[in-house]
């Protein structure tokens, strides 16, 4: 019989091998009764200032003829494997997956398992040459618009961290990290509370990832863009390449990323598939020296071996105004460094990453507010694409504010809050480099006040979170899709029949992890239409 066991802590300076033990007496058996002890999963406790400690649980197997005699409430039956879907019936046409990000990706291997071939179409390059134009881009300045922290294959997280946490609760999350560490990721993911893969290894498990599709048959096209889909009495039928070919199919997976503008704008104009605007988030993003934000968390035991570099999860709900919105931490890399993602000259945004050692010296994450409809309407931006536009507008203001050449406009906490522009923000991860000036001028008044007084806030909870050292990077606008495509029950578009809008870029996820998910839900509906 095997068991998941909850809730098993060890402090920094015990063993491992202590486990077995603390196991054996929650079950009421001894130690000899285990036949084996597996870690399933592992978090941080660092609530306890100055005193961390590790929370496990574990899989364990008693010996033949062994049964606990009792199960606590944190204890139960090790869930059984997952059964093997049975393969269908491959369409005479095959689906059309447009994006090789996590959505893109998924979707095409939850199709393949069911025995389905598709045709993925990526406008950027493949996901290690891709490397050199990101690299140019965080040297000088260079942009490639159709290669770039957003655009190639592996999409916009293949360069931006790496990281598989997840908000959300569904039974393919775990298939999900499965995945990435059978293709090369470390299998410390496997077991992580917080699983990070690193922005030097992901490219990597992406790329066998392809592999294995193009071994199973389906066929990956880089550097073809998709300007337009094609439609036949109110279905799908494929696709317009900018190079003028056309590609027919009645099933197309949509799944280009939260920074397709062109796609988005296409659909506006025509008014055949069903776009609204959808709120978002937006801000900055704070940078300070990785050792103090592992001071301000762990306390008197910053120092010690056994500790990761420290991260923060930050939110708030303030009334400004009489206006409750949203203020929080996003994407927070601890070790990690601030890098440019824009995808079209003239515009300024940022994200953040971290390697897989996370050995930088400084921490980074956005601390953005939540804009709405009403934000965009205020603005004088009106219609499906009003999200996109505010968006738009303030990474056109910032680069502006920044000088040019993607040189990010920045300022220290301090100054931000008193509106004044004295201290230089100092030494910075973010390259080609920063420009020291005055942040108030980007954002609505509304928006700049919940930021500063969350800010202050967040200085309560974390102490010298407002320092000197601490500084805010502009501008992080990229935090979800400001647009959604809406789809129905079916994941269906509700104005186009075979049209599958998906993952992030279409409204429908926020991370690697979820658009994965949504890429194999999609893949799951397609399944069951062909049984």
């Amino acid at each position: 019989m095997a068991y998941r066991v909850n809730n098993i802590g060890l402090w920094l300076d015990e063993p491992e091998e202590l486990l077995g033990q603390r196991a054996a007496e929650k079950l009421g058996v001894t130690r000899s009764d285990l036949a084996s002890v597996r870690v399933v999963r592992s978090v941080l406790d660092a609530r306890k200032k100055g005193s961390p400690r590790y929370i496990y649980t574990l899989e364990v197997e008693l010996a033949p003829g062994r049964k606990a005699p009792r199960l606590p409430p944190d204890v139960s039956e090790a869930p059984p494997p997952p059964e093997t879907l049975p393969r269908v019936k491959e369409p005479e046409r095959l689906p059309l997956i447009i994006g090789t990000g996590p959505a893109g990706l998924f979707c095409a291997l939850g199709l393949l398992e069911r025995g389905v071939r598709s045709i993925l179409l990526e406008r950027g390059r493949e996901v290690v040459t891709r490397r050199k134009d990101v690299a140019k881009l965080m040297r000088d300045g260079s942009l490639d618009p159709e290669s770039n922290m957003n655009f190639g294959e592996g999409g916009a997280g293949a360069y931006t961290d790496g990281k598989l946490s997840t908000r959300i609760n569904h039974p393919m999350v775990r298939k999900v990290i499965e995945a990435f560490a059978r293709y090369g990721a470390p299998d410390h993911i496997l077991i992580e509370g917080k699983p990070h893969i690193g922005s030097d290894l992901l490219p990597g498990a992406v790329a066998k990832l392809r592999d294995e599709l193009i071994a199973g048959g389906c066929q990956v096209m880089f550097e073809q863009r998709v300007d337009d889909l094609l439609y036949r009495d109110g279905h799908i039928a494929g696709v317009k390449m900018a190079d003028g070919r056309t590609l027919e199919s009645d099933r197309v997976i949509l799944a280009p990323g939260n920074s397709a503008r062109e796609l988005y704008e296409r659909f506006a104009a025509d008014g055949r598939v069903s776009v609204e605007a959808k709120p978002f988030a937006l801000g900055f993003r704070a940078e300070h020296p990785q050792s103090l934000i592992n001071g301000i968390q762990y306390g008197a035991a910053a120092k010690h071996a056994k500790l990761p570099p420290a991260d923060y999860k930050l939110a708030e709900n303030l009334d400004v105004d009489g206006e409750v919105r949203g203020v929080y931490s996003f994407c927070m890399c601890p070790g990690g460094i601030v890098v440019p993602t824009p995808t079209q000259e003239g515009l300024q945004c940022t994200n953040g990453m971290s390697n897989s050692r996370r050995n930088a010296k400084f921490a980074n994450a956005g601390i953005v507010v939540s804009v709405s409809v009403a934000d965009f309407e205020r603005e004088g931006f009106r219609g499906p694409l009003a999200g996109l536009e505010f968006q738009r507008h303030w990474e056109q203001e910032a680069y502006k504010l920044g000088g040019g050449r993607f040189y990010a406009p920045a300022q220290t906490i301090p100054d931000y809050l008193a509106g004044r522009v004295k201290k230089d923000p100092g030494d910075t991860s973010y390259r080609p480099g920063l420009a020291h000036t005055d942040l108030n001028q980007l954002f609505p008044e509304r928006l700049t006040q919940s930021l500063k007084a969350a800010l202050r806030t967040f200085d309560r909870k974390m102490r010298g979170f407002i320092s000197e050292e601490g500084k805010l990077i502009g501008i992080e606008s990229r935090t979800s899709s400001p647009v959604r495509i809406t789809r129905g029950n079916d994941l269906q578009s509700v104005s186009m029949r075979g049209l599958y809008p998906a993952g992030e870029g279409c409204g429908y996820a926020g991370g690697i992890v979820s658009s994965a998910i949504d890429g194999l839900r999609i893949a799951e509906q397609i399944a069951t239409e062909l049984t």
